[in-house]
């Protein structure tokens, strides 16, 4: 590929962003999270990549949203990580599987099934989809010290929202109907679209990532008759990455 000034998708140049990335999926969430840095600035948009730069601690962030999926995820890694970037945290939202996730709750990932394409640009089915302990262990601290709601487990990663939320009308629903029970019964705790794709992108550029959700729903806490609301405040998760991110930094300062 020819050798480009600006990153092709991102419109960024190196000095644009941060060692520290933020992503959510949402452009519409880059500005709130952006607020809790230190000196906001915006960098940009093209498509679904909208970029703001302050900093934490001193030091410079970045916020980058990523669209929906693994493609557009994985495109944004690389093109962040080309001009400096090399620590991410995945932030979004997701739909509760196991029965002990509630909605409002944060799940933080410790791997992802990779029941997604993306990854498997990268690396054959049976290279594990796990994310970096020390920004996974910088999550759970952050929601302790935040006094979070939160639980820590394995997340699954699809490609079709519509797939998981109506399977039956699909030409493959007893694939789909069958491979969800097989989630539930090895307690996944959570189903989202990104996480299994940014970790094995982040295993094959040699950086860190790890990933932090807001629980939408549980539609199978619903199905069993189960206490159920409904939140899309993301507000807690966000608060839970940046601070993990501050954790990272002062960590990464005492090395």
């Amino acid at each position: 590929m020819q050798k480009l000034e600006k990153q092709f998708h991102i419109h960024c140049v190196r000095g644009d962003v941060g060692r520290y990335c933020i992503m959510p999926g949402d452009p519409g969430r880059c500005e709130a999270i952006a607020a809790y840095f230190d000196d906001p600035v915006f960098v940009g948009q093209n498509r679904e990549f909208r970029i703001y730069t302050g900093t934490l601690l001193g030091e410079k962030v970045t916020v980058c949203s990523s669209g929906i999926g693994g493609p557009s995820a994985a495109i944004a890694m690389e093109e962040l990580h080309a001009i400096g970037a090399d620590t991410f945290i995945r932030v979004g939202t997701c739909g509760g599987i196991d029965l002990d996730v509630h909605s409002g709750d944060i799940v933080i990932a410790t791997g992802a099934v990779r029941y997604e394409h993306t990854s498997r640009e990268y690396a054959p089915i049976e290279y594990p989809a796990v994310p970096d302990f020390e920004v996974t262990t910088a999550l759970v601290q952050a929601a302790k010290n935040l006094d979070m709601r939160y639980k820590v487990g394995v997340v699954q990663c699809k490609d079709s929202f519509y797939g998981q939320h109506n399977p039956t009308r699909m030409p493959v629903s007893r694939e789909l109907l069958d491979k969800w029970e097989a989630w539930k019964r090895l307690g996944v705790k959570a189903s989202e679209m990104e996480s299994a794709a940014m970790f094995v992108v982040a295993n094959a550029l040699r950086c860190r990532c790890g990933s932090c959700f807001h629980v939408i729903w549980n539609q199978e806490r619903e199905a069993a008759g189960l206490d159920q609301g409904m939140t899309e405040n993301t507000a807690s998760a966000v608060r839970t990455a940046v601070e993990a991110l501050k954790l990272l930094i002062q960590a990464d300062r005492a090395k």
